[in-house]
């Protein structure tokens, strides 16, 4: 009788743990028609506003009286601060006058709230109406495939094609604005705060990282009980506590005080000192030629201006020529041959980030892994070749999720309980084409 116990009883869990999503499901979809409803009302109420305000003085007009007085009825009745009201007024309106679609797909269930929101939010410096449509058309498109932030990375790249500025005039500008701040917490801590170009934020950050596991990798963690050696060093800290020690080193002094990859006082040559930062870095053609200013991504996500995209390159050891698809823009190919280095390289510039849906990890932290399990069968080969980070990696390893790798580079996930998900590749967005390259440009 046990053992007939030991066996129904899991199934009886999946069954519940079935309902439970379908259940979850549901709720999700009621949510966002109900959201959707209420950013209806709520434009409305915005609308009603500006209608009173237009028979007022400029003077009132620009201290927002109606607007802040709907927005304080609302807030009362919702127990919600007015001003929070007041920014959601003005989201709801502009998502129901400039983005219709997105909320058609929020009333219906296809997207979430949060999908809408980063929809308006990343396209508010597209001011053509015609730019906007197309824009919303392309990142709804995504939005039904993969999760919110996701989809804002994936805006980000659209607005950056369409927008009328290039980024490097942009940057230029935004750059003036680089800043550190510091604020007191109490207890003696404090908050410093850095606003910097991404690509430099980006490199402090990996570079923090890499010592900080090297730090933990050569300090001892502190044995249980009194058996203590005292000619030892045990480090309780953990990730977060190094990273933050080693950056006040290196703040403070320019180099680590005590390197304990050494066991010394050391120069700014070695040890901690001599791990660098790492980057990926793409680079259209044109852009790295001087003849176009557009393009260049960070991870294949992040938008760099071109001039800081040319400096990298022309300081880099190496590069690696991408071949992508002239219409999709997915990677085809690299430019080398040998494996397994080859194939390494082409897979981390074909995925870009670990390739479970709605993880961005990328995909220099991630581990190389066969769609279908070598030892049973799969080739090792790019069709059969994902990046995935160490957290998706195992929960592949230990539980029935199934990928598929279609062919447009597409992996479809089956769960557990047999409910598909699928996380699209990366494509590098164009929607206009470049200019034709002066007489005696550099053939590419």
């Amino acid at each position: 009788m046990t053992r007939t116990a030991s066996i129904a009883h899991p199934d009886e869990d999946d069954v519940a743990l079935a309902e439970l999503i379908d259940g979850l499901i549901t709720d999700d979809e009621a949510i966002a028609q109900i959201e959707a409803d209420e950013i209806v009302r709520l434009a409305a109420a915005l609308r009603i506003a500006k209608k009173r305000a237009a028979t007022q003085s400029v003077e009132t007009r620009m201290r927002e009286v109606e607007e802040r007085s709907i927005a304080s009825e609302i807030g009362t009745a919702l127990r919600v601060h007015d001003r929070a009201i007041q920014n959601r007024m003005h989201a709801a309106l502009e998502l129901v006058e400039d983005y219709p679609a997105t909320l058609d797909a929020l009333a219906e269930s296809r997207i979430s709230a949060r999908h809408a929101m980063v929809i308006v939010e990343e396209g508010r410096d597209l001011v053509d109406p015609d730019t906007r449509a197309l824009y919303e058309r392309t990142v709804l498109e995504r939005a039904f495939l993969v999760t919110a932030p996701a989809t804002r990375t994936f805006a980000e790249q659209v607005v950056e094609e369409l927008h009328p500025r290039s980024i490097t005039e942009r940057h230029r500008e935004a750059v003036k604005g680089r800043t550190v701040w510091m604020q007191r917490r109490g207890e003696g801590m404090s908050e410093l705060g850095m606003i910097a170009p991404t690509v430099l934020a980006e490199g402090i950050w990996d570079r923090l990282t890499q010592q900080a596991h090297e730090t933990k990798t050569v300090q001892v963690a502190a044995p249980e009980g009194d058996t203590e050696d005292d000619d030892a060093v045990y480090d309780q800290r953990n990730l977060d506590q190094i990273r933050a020690d080693v950056a006040i080193d290196l703040l403070l002094t320019g180099g680590p005080t005590i390197d304990p990859t050494t066991g010394a006082i050391t120069g700014p040559a070695g040890g901690l000192a001599a791990i660098q930062a790492r980057a990926s870095i793409v680079i259209p053609a044109l852009t790295a030629a001087g003849l176009a200013d557009r393009g260049a991504t960070l991870d294949g996500a992040i938008p760099v201006d071109a001039d800081t995209a040319r400096c990298l390159l022309a300081g880099a050891s190496s590069w690696e020529r991408i071949l992508t698809h002239p219409i999709h823009g997915h990677v085809l190919a690299t430019d080398t041959y040998r494996r397994p280095a080859n194939l390494d390289r082409y897979l981390a510039a074909r995925d870009m980030h670990c390739r479970f849906p709605g993880c961005r990890r990328p995909a220099r932290h991630c581990d190389r892994d066969h769609n279908r399990d070598w030892a049973l069968g799969g080739p090792t080969d790019a069709c059969n070749l994902a990046c995935l980070c160490k957290r998706h990696h195992t929960l592949k390893t230990e539980k029935p999720w199934k990928p598929m790798q279609l062919r447009d580079g597409s992996i479809r996930w089956t769960s557990p309980h047999g409910r598909v998900s699928t996380d699209p590749p990366e494509r590098y967005v164009i929607f206009r084409d470049e200019p034709d390259p002066p007489p005696g440009a550099p053939p590419f």
